[in-house]
């Protein structure tokens, strides 16, 4: 299958203490472990990146999921929460919770929108089945 789309980045420096960098330009980051993680917590990190790359994409899904349903939806939001766990042998797995926010639509509407969005979401597509992710629909 040809790819629609390849993105590219290197981390180099100590990983979390490092930096990371996409070979567009547009990312260049310090990374620094969170001080929860003992780190001096003065830059990004991975987990930070996975979150914010998860929510942008989720809200792509999900304003895709109205046009394919013929719903017009404006002002929608999606926060994403990522969990880093033991998990139990020594390593670490990921936990995500999306929060998903679409005005002035019925809580059961919106949360079938949004479960229509995480059917399609390639993030989605990529955890199901590896990591727990809950998506949520909120009033705000």
């Amino acid at each position: 299958m040809t790819p629609l789309y390849t993105a590219e980045a290197l981390s180099t420096g100590a990983g979390r203490n490092g930096r990371v960098a996409t070979t567009s330009g547009t990312i260049n980051l310090d990374l620094a472990i969170p001080k929860e993680m003992g780190g001096a917590g003065n830059a990004a990190n991975p987990e930070e990146l996975f979150a914010a790359g998860f929510a942008a994409c989720f809200h792509s899904a999900l304003q895709m999921a109205a046009r394919t349903q013929k719903i017009d939806i404006a002002d929608t939001s999606v926060g994403s929460r990522v969990h880093l766990l033991p998990n139990g042998s020594g390593g670490f797995a990921l936990a995500v919770t999306l929060e998903v926010v679409i005005p002035d639509m019925a809580h059961e509407q919106a949360q079938a929108l949004a479960d229509a969005a995480h059917q399609v979401c390639p993030y989605s597509n990529a955890t199901r089945g590896n990591i727990e992710v809950i998506v949520n629909v909120s009033d705000d």
